[in-house]
């Protein structure tokens, strides 16, 4: 079984493009919620020896879920470990940025808020012209809880064989990246799909041969 974990903004289908296989299972989570309750949810998704994929917060609660899995394999996409990597500065940049739009946002200026938030996120300035299409996902994406301080360690997935991927244009997932190869993870870099690398025509075969051993 491959379980594909991402977040309730998207449908399967399109949170995972090449998941289209008949031992596929998406599990949707509501990132709102705090994420160490989610890796509940995990564990009971996830039968003993699946192939586990997420993308970015999902990751969080996938690692604290990981010694309860015992999965074939991990797949994580640009995950947002950042609890492995403090002390990076591009680590506590990010979290200093984040914690500013957030102040933004509760008093009232969700545009502001975007403006830090989206390229820091998402690559691209925030766009009035774009703004009402954009409105939305701002909206949800303000709601959500910040993914550290929850305790997860890198120590957390050491002997379960685990493919990192990133796209090569942000230093704080390259920071976990890091992190991750060091601890024994195999690393990939897709370039040119921003924060979504399992949107690039080779992340299938990537993952196959990775699967392999190769």
């Amino acid at each position: 079984m491959r379980l594909y974990v991402h977040s309730t903004d998207r449908d399967g289908v399109s949170a995972w493009p090449s998941s289209a296989q008949s031992d596929a299972e998406h599990l949707p989570l509501d990132l709102t919620r705090p994420l160490d309750e989610l890796s509940l949810t995990v564990t009971d998704a996830a039968p003993r020896g699946a192939v586990v994929f997420a993308h970015s917060a999902a990751a969080v609660p996938v690692a604290l879920a990981a010694a309860r899995l015992s999965p074939r394999a991990l797949v994580l996409v640009e995950p947002a470990l950042y609890d492995i990597a403090r002390g990076h500065p591009a680590i506590e940049a990010h979290i200093g940025e984040i914690s500013r739009a957030k102040s933004v946002a509760e008093a009232g200026d969700l545009f502001g808020y975007w403006s830090i938030v989206r390229p820091l996120m998402f690559g691209g300035a925030a766009d009035r012209s774009r703004w009402e299409s954009e409105r939305p996902g701002a909206e949800r994406f303000a709601t959500r809880r910040p993914p550290w301080g929850f305790g997860v360690d890198a120590a957390m997935l050491r002997g379960i064989a685990t493919l990192v991927v990133t796209g090569g244009w942000n230093a704080e997932y390259d920071a976990i990246a890091d992190v991750l190869q060091r601890e024994g993870a195999r690393r990939l870099t897709l370039p040119g799909h921003g924060h979504r690398p399992q949107d690039h025509p080779e992340f299938a075969a990537a993952v196959e041969a990775f699967l392999a051993g190769e």
